[in-house]
């Protein structure tokens, strides 16, 4: 977190709840468990479901696709309740697994009891919290992300906007959610990407659709002057090379898995320093992927980062001879080192 204020307070999310309905929906596609052209059968209480409509008429069929995007880009509350029963059978089961993947992903002021944000007296999110699961949304599910800077989505002949001002001021904008109800006031939640560097910047119980869009301007502007993405460390390329005892072949390549981003202030790259923590002796067979030590990124004498160091090759063991032989020599070079 760059900047913060009361970023832990519990505070009605409005429609800011939906972004959960919709990684909901990411996770059940991305699974398998659900395909885009899916026709999900839309009940009375859907249709019925007030406030924000994506306008969907009870005992049609309407596909995941279109209400997913009734959900993203025109705030569906109807469209939140038709998904969330189709999913899980009812809303209230829906709700649970909202509220066991909210623990999933560390939302610790979190509490949802609707798919769609509607009021209830024991609902509650942070600002924290909801950029948690803005990040969630854009780093899990990339395939679908692309609907959050969709301006515009007609459905039943009706045109709705994203309410989102951002996407048409702000061209590095790129999504996530608005929300209001007159308890929780004016919220949104934006992300931006200039080059390597994303930003996401929450705002809760604003005055108006303006006043919500200039606060959240303003944090993303702060960020991207003082703070920049850089990469620490390539992936899937070979940081060290190691001996391996009894193995077939010598010597194993060892890296990390995918690349180390961090964002830090500007400047702090260069302060940056890195250290590798193996043991004294690797011995065959190793498989590619195994974790074998630990990369540490470390700035003013803390650890920042830390990743497992694998095997990028694999090493079968040798035959009997030569593991005799290594673990000897093994042997004598523990008794005098």
């Amino acid at each position: 977190m760059i900047a913060e204020g009361n970023a832990d307070d519990k505070l009605p999310p409005a429609s800011l709840t939906k972004m959960m309905t919709a990684y909901m929906v990411d996770s059940e596609l991305g699974s398998g468990r659900m395909e885009m052209d899916e026709l999900v059968p839309i009940s009375v209480k859907a249709w019925k479901t007030g406030g924000s409509r994506m306008f969907i008429k009870e005992g049609t069929h309407v596909s995941v696709s279109d209400l997913l995007k009734g959900i993203v880009i025109q705030s569906g509350n109807d469209a939140s309740v038709a998904i969330a029963e189709h999913i899980a059978g009812s809303e209230d089961a829906f709700v649970d697994v909202m509220n066991q993947k909210a623990v999933m992903l560390g939302m610790k002021n979190t509490q949802f009891q609707t798919s769609t944000g509607l009021p209830h007296s024991d609902q509650y999110s942070s600002a924290r919290d909801m950029a948690i699961l803005g990040s969630a949304i854009i780093n899990d599910y990339p395939e679908n992300y692309h609907l959050h800077s969709q301006k515009y989505f007609t459905y039943n002949n009706i045109q709705q906007y994203n309410r989102n001002r951002l996407l048409w001021s702000d061209s590095t904008v790129d999504g996530l959610k608005t929300g209001y109800t007159a308890e929780a006031g004016y919220c949104l939640v934006a992300s931006s990407k200039r080059g390597e560097t994303r930003m996401i910047a929450v705002v809760f119980g604003a005055r108006s659709p303006a006043a919500r869009a200039k606060e959240v301007q303003k944090l993303l502007s702060y960020g991207f002057r003082y703070y920049e993405t850089t990469k620490v460390a390539e992936g899937s390329t070979g940081l060290v090379k190691k001996k391996v005892w009894a193995g077939k072949s010598e010597e194993v390549t060892l890296g990390i898995d995918k690349d180390i981003m961090l964002t830090l202030a500007r400047g702090e790259k260069e302060e940056l320093t890195t250290e590798i923590d193996l043991p004294d002796a690797i011995k065959a067979p190793v498989a590619i992927g195994e974790a074998l030590g630990n990369f540490r990124v470390i700035l003013d004498g803390k650890v920042i980062e830390e990743r497992p160091i694998v095997a990028l090759n694999s090493v079968e063991k040798a035959g009997l001879f030569k593991s005799l032989w290594d673990s000897l020599r093994l042997f004598i070079i523990s008794l005098f080192g």
